[in-house]
């Protein structure tokens, strides 16, 4: 059994003849991957689509932890990204934005503000591995009503 916060195995498999790939990360459900037309048949997640995915989840994991431990009461949360590709090869992201949307009665804009950072800086390892390479900002609302 291994240790997942030091190791962790994931493996692709092409499912057609284009581009079609599942994806299984140690026992989870499979995940369709593809690329879209002409190469792929737009039957999956881009990759590209599951990095803003990962980014977005684990600075969600990171935030909501942090508010939690601070008895903050959530009642939705969302993050809502988008990537702006570069136009040369290799066309990866030039810049992400991610939108957090929180929904909750006792969080103030300050408590935002402070995790937001704790979270760039030393909680969320995606985007530790992202900063540097891309240009990544983050906004915030907070609601008290869904």
């Amino acid at each position: 059994m291994s240790d997942k916060s030091k190791e962790l195995f994931a493996s692709i498999k092409l499912i057609n003849d284009r581009l079609n790939f599942e994806g299984l990360a140690e026992g989870n459900r499979p995940i369709s991957i593809d690329y879209t037309p002409p190469l792929g048949d737009n039957l999956g997640y881009t990759s590209l689509e599951l990095l803003l995915l990962s980014l977005s989840s684990c600075l969600g994991t990171a935030l909501l932890t942090f508010l939690r431990k601070m008895g903050k009461t959530i009642t939705d949360f969302k993050i809502d990204s988008h990537g702006i590709r570069k136009e040369m090869h290799p066309t990866g992201f030039s810049k992400i934005n991610l939108h957090i949307i929180t929904v909750s009665p006792d969080v103030s804009d300050l408590d935002m503000k402070k995790i937001i950072q704790l979270s760039e800086e030393t909680y969320c390892p995606v985007f530790a591995m992202v900063k540097g390479n891309v240009d990544i900002e983050i906004t915030f609302e907070v609601k008290r009503e869904a």
